[in-house]
């Protein structure tokens, strides 16, 4: 065996150990970094060929990899905006020049302009509600964008449906008119309601709904704007009725007959055409009882705070307590995680190893579900990397001693010639 050998097999030796205290020094150092994925280094035996009796040492190469795809546990947070991802997937990010990457680590907060970004100034991207509910671009990250917070929205919704629900009174007696489709002073009625319906600037509009007994079984209900009523008597409005339907019950059961509307549809004064669905009206003998009255829309309210759901949903809440979708985070994946390349800020980038990057949303496919709340914590295992530090450290130990030996046993050999 060559001296030289033996003392080059040395100084591999100790460069493969200290490669190994490199990759244990950063995963000790970022132990509390959100998201991170430890490395470890990996040898491998280089052998020299050799021949007539003589021995030629090699060495040992290294090789850095990464378990990416190994997660950490979750930590849960008091921020909305903190994210993780409980199964496979990964966050999509984009830096300030518009290059996207890879994450999990998901501490998420809002920018100066409402849009989240993590703590290395990732910023999270997602689809928007814009044209409708989102669907992925499944082999890319076109049709991305930067997921924005902003809370100055003012959200006013039109009223276009409801629902009235009541019993008449089947007792009741039937009026003599005139009814009040006929917008007369001295209109009769059997019973009356109203209900706080929204025009298109969300304003509310008061609409009146006149029941009257016409002939046996048979009801005529008319719509009027409030607005427009004679102070003190309600009749004359100062315009016609909105709208006017008839509908008849069954005798037998109370319900309405196969032959009768179920609806109604309004006019809103400065709004859309509201319709009100019938379909649950009885006429039973008991008193004028409303069950169920609800239209859609609403008053101007303010964006109170967001939420996210399981699906990756982000959630307007407004002060009326609307929910209203904004974004859809996008997730994405790759064949081989493991081989993804680490990039400064705790994000990947992919590469002809890693393959192609599929996009889509939580829980669908091979993707985890978004936990909002929760923080991803390191995998890496203290108790480990001190470990693999002691064997190093020993093992960097003995490679010392034999290209210390080498170089004693050289300076011998040197001294021959004296």
């Amino acid at each position: 065996m060559s001296l030289y050998g033996m003392m080059r097999t040395g100084v591999s030796g100790m460069n493969a150990q200290a490669a190994r205290l490199g990759t244990v020094a950063d995963n000790i150092a970022n132990a509390n970094t959100t998201g991170y994925k430890r490395s470890s280094t990996e040898f491998s035996s280089l052998v020299l060929p050799s021949a007539g009796g003589t021995y030629n040492s090699g060495g040992v190469s290294t090789s850095v990899r990464y378990a990416i795809s190994e997660e950490g546990a979750l930590q849960f947070t008091t921020s909305i905006t903190d994210l993780a991802i409980g199964g496979d997937g990964f966050f999509v990010v984009q830096d300030s020049s518009g290059v996207s990457f890879l994450t999990r680590a998901g501490s998420f907060i809002p920018d100066s302009e409402g849009n989240l970004v993590n703590a290395a100034g990732y910023m999270l991207m997602g689809y928007d509600y814009a044209n409708g509910a989102p669907t992925p671009v499944v082999n890319g990250f076109d049709g991305l964008m930067p997921v924005n917070v902003l809370q100055g929205e003012l959200l006013a919704e039109a009223s276009t449906s409801g629902i009235f629900t009541a019993n008449l009174d089947s007792d009741a007696a039937i009026s003599p008119g005139p009814f009040p489709s006929t917008n007369s002073a001295t209109a009769d009625y059997t019973h009356k309601s109203s209900l706080v319906v929204y025009d298109d600037l969300g304003g509310e509009v008061l609409l009146d709904f006149y029941y009257t007994k016409t002939a046996a079984n048979t009801w005529e209900v008319a719509v009027y704007d409030q607005a427009g009523a004679t102070a003190g008597t309600s009749f004359p409005y100062s315009s016609a009725a909105l709208s006017t339907v008839t509908i008849d019950f069954d005798a037998t059961s109370g319900t309405l007959s196969g032959t009768s509307p179920t609806s109604i549809s309004v006019p809103v004064p400065a709004g859309q055409s509201l319709s009100i669905d019938f379909s649950g009206m009885t006429q039973l003998a008991y008193e004028f009882n409303v069950g169920d009255a609800s239209v859609n829309g609403n008053a101007p309210s303010k964006v109170e705070s967001v939420e996210i759901t399981n699906d990756g949903t982000v959630f307007a809440k407004y002060e009326n307590g609307t929910l209203e979708p904004k974004y859809r985070i996008a997730l994405a994946d790759v064949p081989s995680p493991d081989e993804l390349k680490p990039i400064s800020g705790n994000v990947f980038a992919q590469n002809s190893e890693s393959g192609v990057v599929t996009t889509g949303f939580a829980g669908s496919g091979n993707f985890g579900d978004i936990v909002s709340g929760a923080l991803e914590s390191s995998n890496v295992d203290i108790a480990d990397e001190l470990t693999s530090m002691i064997e190093s450290q020993r093992s960097y130990t003995a490679n010392s001693k034999v290209f210390q030996t080498g170089s004693d046993l050289m300076e011998v050999l040197v001294n021959l010639k004296r």
